[in-house]
């Protein structure tokens, strides 16, 4: 017997079974909603698609059943056992809204930029199913994740909450989180549909972008990611695209997300952005959420009038009401229901789900002479900055998770959201020190003179440089703040064996750079992040993440030099022109500009060294599959991240080339695999406004297996037929 062959077919039958249990439950909750629609009376419709803020506010008590310091409540029909919709922030964590009277303490997962930092699906579905369950286990059925803005400007000050640049890498790696929320029965919300990509001005903004370069960026990431994710819920966002709220859109939200790409789900609102009755309902609003932040109870009693006046025609309601019951059903919300049992929450497991997942996207930026990993020779070493003696930083604003105890840096930044400032307790120094038989000596970074003066008295420095971002306000540069440039710089002239661990949200300059012996950039770590800092600095476990985001050298670098709205009197609307940039987001600006970065999309180093091969590419089913061989030519266990960069030849894209699939191979030393990547057809393609169609050209397509966008290793070229499929095909 070929036990190969039989091992296939095995898959392949699994495979099948689950795909016809899928569609089955699909059918079966069309089935179910389109019954308890029926059963409605139209009070009961209103009810479900109204919801409520699940936090005293402004002077308005929340919901009495509503849980505390959550993000939303929606009252359910108990009669039908159709349960209240209890709504949680957010993609990190189960948070608890600034305005709340007591925090609850759940574990943080690291960022998702540092999530999709990893390139590793696995830990995006490990890390959604971890918060997903402590969600579940803490009464809520909603979960307001993930989110899946592109990275248009590094001053975004909820780049944190995203997953980079490049639509593919977004799309896959929120998809993958997706699946691990809804793994435990809990609906994930994709947020923030669309074009969301600065809080400066997010109320008001009006984005100008044409359909063909929109299609083939931010709304393909957010068209991958419902295909790899499935999710119960889309949230619309703040801002106005081409003139009208992207909640009140109907380009948006009945003609590409229900139209072309046939989504089954319902649209909920972003607390506060629905601003009408009749035109949000019928441009494809399903359910207003969080009152008391919009003007008005929209989808209250003023809905219910707008149907029984002829307004909105009863079918809408209908409708409304039965994607969002489809989506209950779906996955599993009246089956399994949610119940406040948070003693069940095993957060030492959870925990360290956090720490591995930090681990797999923390980023080695610069290594020069072996200064990492550290060897446990050093007699001192001095650590700057940071808090790292106290823990680690989070980001702000409406994601915010806390951890037991509190923050252990108290009274920094502002006391209103987006704040306050929270580290999570990991301590870097004591993580360290646990590690290694160095004395510690600890300085707060803030007299340059001084930390300069403490890292020449011993072998090795290292500072903990930190940038907070948070929800509602934007960076205004790209710099590190308060002084701590000047800081690196003197600790790097008084001691050569200096590294910088960066905490950020996003891309900074480093004017540093070349005096430092080693940079990490270790994001918003989590929960467990003063851990994961030690274990990869000390070679523990290999330096395996990889750059979802282009570096600038400068501010000078990017489509917009001066970010647009910034300074301008509060409630002045402006307009954002994404056609400067188009669908050349990222690492394409940077190619089509002939621009050099600090460090390119797709950067990381390692501990150990691979060698790549066999490079191959051949047409099949209307794409490219390409294989090849990677080895760990090194002394250590290491893990690989090969990517493969598609052109056309000839040009005629919006850049110069496309990250078209990637692979993460965990490498013994010695080790070699050889692996296939499948390119997406609309990585091969331009969308056509036209005929409002994907078209591939015939010709030659050059396919590049490479490290980073900028460090190519070797290139094919391939000959691919035309074709054209539908906008939400594939």
């Amino acid at each position: 017997m070929n036990k190969s062959n039989e091992l296939k077919k095995l898959v392949i039958a699994t495979a099948v079974a689950l795909l016809c249990a899928q569609a089955h439950a699909a059918d079966n909750a069309d089935a179910r909603a389109t019954q308890a629609v029926a059963a409605l009376t139209p009070d009961e419709k209103i009810k479900l698609v109204f919801g409520y803020f699940s936090t005293d506010f402004n002077g308005t008590k929340k919901p009495e059943p509503g849980i505390e310091g959550a993000a939303g409540f929606v009252y359910g029909i108990e009669r039908l056992g159709i349960p209240a919709q209890q709504i949680t922030d957010a993609g990190i964590g189960v948070a608890t809204q600034p305005a709340a009277k007591t925090p609850r303490v759940r574990t943080a997962l690291p960022a998702n930029i540092a999530i999709a930092a990893s390139w590793n699906p696995d830990t995006g579905f490990a890390g959604g199913a971890m918060i997903g369950n402590e969600a579940h286990l803490s009464g809520h059925n909603v979960m307001l994740a993930g989110g899946a803005d592109l990275q248009r400007d590094p001053r975004n000050g909820r780049n944190f909450e995203y997953a980079g640049e490049d639509p593919l890498l977004t799309g896959v790696m929120v998809g993958a989180q997706i699946r691990g929320i809804q793994s435990n029965h809990v609906i994930s919300t994709l947020k923030h549909f669309a074009y969301n990509d600065q809080e400066t001005g997010r109320f008001i903004a009006d984005v100008k972008i044409d359909d063909p370069a929109g299609r083939m960026s931010d709304l393909l990431g957010f068209q991958i990611a419902i295909e790899r994710g499935n999710p119960g819920s889309v949230m619309c966002s703040y801002n106005r695209l081409h003139g009208t709220y992207a909640c009140e859109n109907d380009f948006l939200l009945n003609k590409v997300l229900k139209g072309d790409w046939g989504y089954k789900g319902y649209v909920m609102s972003d607390w506060g952005g629905t601003h009408s009755t009749i035109p949000a309902a019928l441009a494809g609003l399903d359910q207003q959420s969080g009152w008391p932040f919009d003007k008005s109870p929209y989808f209250n009693g003023a809905l219910l009038e707008s149907v029984q006046n002829g307004h909105v025609p009863e079918a809408r309601l209908n409708d409304m009401a039965h994607r969002i019951l489809r989506s209950m059903y779906a996955h599993g919300l009246m089956d399994d229901p949610a119940k406040v049992q948070p003693e069940r929450i095993d957060y030492s497991a959870h925990a360290k789900t956090s720490q591995a997942a930090a681990e797999d996207g923390i980023v080695l930026l610069k290594n020069d002479n072996g200064v990492l990993p550290l060897v446990d020779s050093y007699k001192t070493i001095a650590i700057i900055g940071g808090h790292a003696d106290a823990g680690v930083l989070s980001g702000g604003g409406s994601s915010q998770v806390y951890p037991e105890g509190g923050s252990p840096v108290p009274n920094e930044g502002p006391a209103q959201f987006p704040g306050p400032i929270v580290y999570h307790r990991s301590s870097p120094l004591q993580a360290l020190a646990a590690r290694l038989h160095a004395k510690f000596v600890y300085h707060d970074g803030k007299d340059a003179a001084a930390a300069a003066t403490l890292a020449a008295g011993s072998d090795l420095a290292i500072v903990f440089a930190t940038q907070w971002t948070a929800e509602s306000v934007d960076q205004s540069d790209i710099k590190l703040p308060h002084g701590q440039d000047a800081t690196i710089a003197a600790v790097a002239a008084a001691n050569r064996k200096t590294v910088v661990v960066l905490e950020t949200g996003s891309p900074v300059t480093m004017p540093w750079l070349n005096a430092v012996g080693a940079v990490v950039e270790a994001w918003y770590p989590g929960t467990n992040g003063g851990e994961a800092i030690a274990r990869v600095l000390t070679g523990e476990v290999d330096a395996a993440g990889r750059l979802p985001a282009t570096f600038p050298a400068d501010e000078s670098q990017l489509p917009r030099p001066k970010l647009d709205g910034l300074g301008l009197p509060e409630g002045t609307r402006f307009s954002v022109d994404y056609n400067v940039e188009g669908a050349a987001v990222g690492y394409k600006w940077f190619d089509k500009k002939g621009l050099t970065p600090l460090f390119a999309f797709g950067h990381g180093l390692s501990y150990t060294t691979f060698s790549y091969g066999k490079l191959k590419a051949t047409p099949a089913n209307g794409t490219v599959n390409v294989s090849f061989n990677v080895e760990n030519t090194g002394k250590r266990d290491g893990k690989a991240v090969p990517q493969v960069y598609v052109s056309r030849v000839g040009g005629g894209w919006e850049a110069p080339k496309r990250l078209g699939g990637w692979d993460k191979l965990a490498l013994r030393a010695g080790e070699s695999r050889d692996t296939t990547v499948v390119i997406d057809p609309r990585l091969l393609a331009v969308f056509d406004g036209r005929s409002h169609t994907w078209k591939i050209a015939a010709g030659e397509y050059k396919i590049t297996l490479a490290t980073a966008a900028d460090a190519p290793l070797s290139a094919v070229t391939v000959k691919v037929p035309a074709r054209a499929f539908a906008a939400g095909a594939k």
